[in-house]
């Protein structure tokens, strides 16, 4: 069953709501039929309308997801997957084994689970095209049509991104064994977002274009992506630099950083999103802040695959863009991703003073300290990189919203100078009650509408995928 409509005309009033840089008591917002706010009164009397209690925040993009690896969390914890390589050798295998069924089970069940964490919308960076052994469905989008089925279903904003995925390795080796089902040239992807248009249109969602990696992806293809690029906005993500041995092939084989030499050879701008960038230079890490770039940080995927630490002290420090995003999905929450982005930093620099902080301090503090800090790069940079009108409350933004319970024990006798703080900082059981996308609750009282449908289906799935 699809998620309800947006009413042609909600109105509500919330307690406690964070516009801009400022609470706001008793905000009365009215909602268009679009999703859209459009209008918003601080200190209203109107008590007719539907009240809201707690605290209201915007609702939190999620910049990197492969959702069917949902399926994989915990089964890739042997000594034989002791390294990022042999990790994916596991994923592949998983790869194998899923039919479209089975990748809109498991994406639904996943979305579910953000929208209950504090997500409203997610770039799914999707690369499982083909049947097993790389053979093409009668529908080339079939398994994209999948993942805008789920994302439909729960109720959570999309912003798909077919992944353009050609080569076994930096030196152009072919695909092989799990590689075949990801198989797409840019052709591909342009026929595979033409085939979604009605479908996107009817779930709400955006389009965007990834290209999996420096690696995967033919210098030829970035070549035409550079005479010919998307229409302007389009969101444009790639994997790069994530792992070390990825650094050293495209040193040896091209005598250049992948970052390097991706602006030697593409005009990036701001539509780009660099995805974890984990082994960049100093030089690299100025040329994307100078390009208005973001850069997608996953912090549970890369501590649990041991890929490194991105030198955000630097990159923040002179104003660089980022956002976070669930990627492997060992983590559903967006809290838990920046409260591991963060403390990683204060392990690393030994200090409580990371300076990420110090844009929230220039703004006048309204929303407190780190917590508040990392919440507006994820808010304001995960709905750049995605295209997505949300991430602040205001008139003609998306009415994406997350409700925190006031009398949560993580938020009990806070004022609105800790409550983002404590929230992010305040252990894992979430003090998320009622989530909002495009002007419609999808999560009440702590509940989603299909969360048991959705679980029965997962959990059918993957007892499918032991059998």
């Amino acid at each position: 069953m699809p998620p309800p409509e947006p009413s042609a005309h909600r109105v509500f009033r919330c307690e406690q709501l964070l516009a801009g840089d400022a609470w706001l008591r008793d905000a009365r917002v009215e909602v268009d039929s679009r999703g859209r706010i459009a209008s918003l009164v601080p200190h209203s009397a109107d008590n007719a309308c539907e009240q809201i209690r707690g605290w209201t925040v915007p609702g939190v993009p999620n910049l990197h997801s492969h959702s069917f690896q949902r399926a994989l969390a915990g089964l890739a914890e042997a000594p034989a997957a002791a390294s990022f390589w042999s990790w994916r050798e596991v994923m592949y295998r998983l790869a194998e084994l899923l039919t479209p069924e089975d990748i809109e089970a498991i994406s639904r069940q996943l979305y579910v689970e953000m929208l209950k964490a504090g997500f409203t919308c997610v770039g799914e960076f999707h690369y499982l095209h083909n049947l097993p052994g790389g053979g093409a469905y009668a529908d080339r989008a079939e398994t994209s049509r999948r993942v805008v089925a789920a994302a439909e279903a729960a109720g959570i904003g999309l912003v798909h991104m077919p992944v353009v995925y050609e080569a076994g390795g930096p030196g152009g080796e072919p695909l092989s064994g799990g590689q075949l089902r990801f198989r797409l040239g840019l052709d591909g992807a342009a026929r595979i977002r033409d085939a979604l248009a009605a479908d996107i249109s009817a779930a709400g969602a955006n389009l965007g274009l990834a290209l999996h990696s420096v690696r995967a992806v033919r210098p030829e293809t970035f070549r035409r992506v550079a005479e010919d690029p998307p229409a302007p906005g389009t969101p444009m993500h790639i994997h790069v630099a994530e792992q070390e041995r990825e650094v050293r092939e495209c040193m040896a084989l091209r005598n250049a950083r992948p970052v390097e030499w991706l602006f030697d050879h593409v005009p990036v701008d701001g539509a780009w999103c660099f995805v974890h960038a984990t082994h960049v230079s100093d030089a690299e890490s100025a040329a994307i802040d100078d390009a208005d770039a973001v850069v997608a940080l996953c912090p549970t995927t890369e501590a649990n695959l041991g890929d490194g630490l991105f030198p955000l002290g630097t990159f923040a420090a002179r104003g660089g863009r980022f956002g976070i995003g669930t990627d492997s999905h060992v983590s559903r929450s967006p809290v838990e991703e920046l409260r591991l982005l963060e403390y990683v930093q204060r392990l690393h620099s030994r200090t409580r003073t990371v300076p990420h902080a110090a844009p929230n301090e220039e703004r006048g503090g309204a929303l407190g300290g780190a917590g508040g800090a990392l919440l507006r790069h994820a808010w304001e940079n995960g709905c750049r990189a995605l295209a997505w009108n949300a991430g602040t409350v205001a008139v003609g933004r998306r009415a994406d919203l997350v409700v925190l319970e006031a009398e949560h024990p993580a938020l009990a006798g806070r004022g609105g100078h800790t409550v983002v703080d404590s929230w992010v900082f305040s252990g894992t059981d979430s003090p998320v009650r009622d989530v909002m996308v495009g002007g419609a609750w999808v999560v009440r009282d702590w509940c989603h509408e299909h969360e048991a449908e959705a679980a029965g289906a997962f959990a059918r799935t993957v007892r499918g995928l032991r059998g």
